[in-house]
């Protein structure tokens, strides 16, 4: 049984690499046929299912829908360009902060979404090359993801698989390394980019005169918004104190800003639901499934039980593999499906007599968010913003991305080794 689950597994793996079918009918089908092989029973397959992961990215993806409604994010960009008197340059380093600010409390996704359509505004506006903006965005949206238990799927699947690392653990441990990261990125894309970023004052004069204040359509409706947010983010911050699960307060926040805000109206509350990333979430729902069947076939054992031999066990050497191995992994493939398999394994070293396992949580966060920056189909958020690029036409070539990209991502992979070598080991 374990080789046809390995089949499965790796058939399913090699086609959401290919793209030849929508990852989503990939995860499903694998799913379904670890089912039929009798590799799983239904009920094992459901137990496999990680609700904490697809509840708090359904809830998070609620409240977002319902803010995008009132107009904030046009409202910040606007306001963000202002204050640095669209200056290119700033212009860059300032949408790119809001894109990493915004990503690390809410999705990446959903996040470059909101922001890159207000890049091609005033980027269009100033007469400059969008390309710098958008790969500032891509790897800000990363970053800033790192950051938090909430900014990017991996860190909300580890989240999930180890109550005791909560949201502020996540703050604590990797806020201010993705911050140096961070700052150092820019530095590097700004002296890249330098010659490229010049306008007129004439044009600049042009965006100071725009009225931010037209782009907030519903100011009733953000202020119940920001009130409901504000309150997730807190209830976020103690959830491990209150006994209460991250996916509660997520949905428990989504639940709350519906009933004050849409609840009357049928049509909008189907129209958020509708909105929700469900191909997102049913691609979750196969992928874990066929994790489950490699865990219930002995495999994930087996590799945990080879990777500890081959480091000896030793917790330097088995983290240092993790961080690196989950960096060039999800530069190709996607970072989701590799940490649904890494999880067990490194849960499995625990159950081996590995005691210290935090720095490998860690490693694993920063190795394959970060790892994302990699190439342009790293990260989600990474081909959302190719795939509006190349509508807006203005196509960003895989090459050309990665040219820059790749070598960045390269060094905040030595810049986290040095921070958990010398924090944690």
């Amino acid at each position: 049984m374990a080789y046809v689950a390995i089949a499965i597994f790796v058939i399913a793996y090699i086609l959401i690499i290919s793209e030849k079918i929508q990852r989503t009918v990939v995860g499903l089908t694998g799913a379904m046929l670890m089912i039929f092989a009798g590799i799983l029973t239904q009920e094992q397959a459901i137990h496999h299912i990680d609700f904490n992961t697809i509840g708090l990215l359904a809830g998070m993806m609620i409240i977002v829908n319902i803010t995008s409604e009132t107009g904030l994010f046009n409202y910040l960009a606007i306001w963000s360009a202002k204050k640095v008197e669209a200056n290119p340059i700033k212009l860059l380093l300032v949408l790119s902060a809001l894109t990493a600010i915004c990503s690390a409390f809410l999705d990446n996704v959903t996040t470059v979404l909101l922001t890159v359509p207000v890049t091609f505004s005033i980027t269009s506006q100033l007469k400059v090359p969008v390309q710098p903006f958008l790969v500032a965005q891509i790897l800000s949206s990363n970053i800033g993801g790192t950051a938090t238990l909430i900014g990017d799927p991996p860190n909300i699947m580890i989240g999930s698989a180890v109550p005791e690392l909560d949201f502020m653990s996540f703050i604590t441990n990797l806020g201010g390394i993705c911050i140096v990261i961070f700052i150092i990125t820019m530095a590097i894309l700004i002296a890249i980019y330098r010659k490229k970023l010049t306008t007129t004052p004439e044009l600049q004069a042009k965006i100071m005169q725009m009225n931010e204040k037209k782009e907030l359509r519903d100011t009733t409706l953000l202020k119940k918004c920001l009130i409901v947010l504000a309150l997730t983010i807190l209830t976020f911050m103690f959830h491990s104190q209150l006994g209460l699960e991250s996916a509660s307060v997520a949905l428990g926040g989504a639940s709350l800003l519906m009933l004050i805000s849409i609840s009357t109206y049928e049509e909008s509350v189907a129209k958020i639901l509708s909105r929700l990333e469900w191909l997102a979430i049913f691609f979750f729902v196969g992928l874990f499934v066929l994790v489950g069947g490699l865990m219930e076939t002995g495999v994930i054992k087996a590799m945990a039980v080879e990777a500890f031999n081959i480091t000896d066990g030793d917790v330097t050497t088995t983290t240092m593999l993790i961080l690196w191995l989950s960096a060039i992994a999800s530069a190709f493939i996607d970072n989701i499906p590799f940490v649904a398999t890494l999880i067990p394994m490194i849960k499995e070293m625990g159950a081996m007599g590995m005691t210290n396992l935090e720095p490998l949580w860690w490693a694993l966060s920063l190795g394959a968010c970060l790892g994302g920056n990699g190439t342009l189909i790293g990260a989600s958020a990474n081909v959302v913003v190719a795939g509006m690029a190349s509508q807006h036409g203005h196509k960003i070539s895989f090459i050309s991305y990665m040219k820059i990209a790749f070598p960045l991502m390269i060094l905040s992979i030595i810049i986290s080794s040095a921070y958990i070598y010398f924090r944690y080991l």
